[in-house]
């Protein structure tokens, strides 16, 4: 019964972690396209051309490398918690 607790509470809490790494990323990622386009464009008087160029940048990021690296956040810890319990069961007598 421990361990199912300890899977469904670790999965909420993973998904948790997940998504917040996923906003502040997403975030992150905005603000440089918004920054790129402030460095090139100084007077910033297109709004729409402005929007249209974060867009494309998010959708570049959407299909990138980074965002695919973020559900690593699934995969890492469990395989750190099984080696635990395996190396604690296996040395433990």
């Amino acid at each position: 019964m421990g361990l199912i607790r300890l899977v469904i509470f670790g999965f909420l809490f993973l998904t948790a972690i997940y998504f917040m790494i996923s906003i502040f990323s997403r975030s992150v990622r905005r603000e440089k396209l918004e920054d790129r386009w402030d460095e090139k464009h100084p007077g910033g008087d297109d709004m729409a051309a402005r929007d249209a160029y974060i867009k494309e940048g998010m959708v570049e990021y959407e299909s990138g490398l980074r965002k695919k690296l973020i559900w690593l956040v699934f995969i890492i810890p469990p395989i750190i918690v099984l080696v635990i319990l395996y190396l604690t069961s296996f040395y433990e007598g």
